[in-house]
């Protein structure tokens, strides 16, 4: 008897070192997940455009942010098909009046970094591409419980009974996503931890957020 329950013991602590094993080699794995999704230029250049000029210009750079009513028949529209990089970056660096545009457009170069400068640049190329915003979207909000790569493996995951969905084997279509994005999961019968994202997020967001989730299921 005492044998026995020496190897129950033995037994149960190695499920347990194998477990903790498990968790901090999945650990391991997220934080490279992440590292990599940070070292994304135009990733980087979203949080910044969110930061600083979603006010105005809006989430797609379409001009419909929050204070466009303030600046009458101001054009917020940031259009790559009118206007060329450089011309984009000389306003983002010197302000509006460097390129005939409006004086209310600040010179940020005296805020921001270079390296934020550049993130910038690199994310106004992509500005128009729903997939590249709806990215962007994900990886600032929703990687610490579903992962960079969606898989449900983020660094809270371990957190959760039930675990984060694998969104990359999803079998939901898009209203479902779009509506439990934007209602949360309890709403759904669904994880209660989910939260309702339609409190923090815009429609247009959301869209590009399911846009994105497209692009990541992967073929059983």
């Amino acid at each position: 008897m005492q044998l026995s329950r020496m190897m129950a013991g033995l037994l149960a602590l190695a499920c347990l070192v194998g477990a903790v094993n498990l968790s901090q080699a999945a650990d391991r794995d997220s934080r490279k997940d992440i590292k990599a999704a940070k070292s994304k230029p135009e990733i980087r250049g979203a949080i910044v455009y969110k930061t600083y000029c979603v006010l105005c210009h809006g989430h797609r750079g379409d001009g419909m942010g929050r204070a466009t009513k303030l600046y009458g028949q101001g054009n917020l529209v940031i259009s790559m098909r009118d206007h060329d990089l450089d011309y984009y970056e000389k306003m983002l660096r010197q302000g509006g009046e460097a390129v005939g545009r409006s004086r209310f457009m600040p010179a940020w170069e005296d805020e921001l970094s270079e390296e934020q400068i550049s993130d910038v640049m690199a994310y106004m190329q992509v500005l128009y591409d729903p997939v590249a915003r709806g990215q962007a979207v994900f990886m600032a909000n929703c990687i610490l419980c579903h992962g960079v790569r969606g898989n449900g493996k983020g660094r809270a995951s371990v957190l959760y009974d039930p675990p984060p969905a694998d969104l990359t084997r999803s079998d939901k279509n898009d209203d479902y996503k779009r509506m439990i994005i934007t209602m949360g999961g309890e709403a759904m019968g669904r994880s209660e931890v989910m939260p309702q994202w339609g409190l923090q997020l815009k429609d247009e967001e959301i869209e590009d957020v399911v846009a994105y989730l497209r692009t990541i299921l992967v073929d059983e």
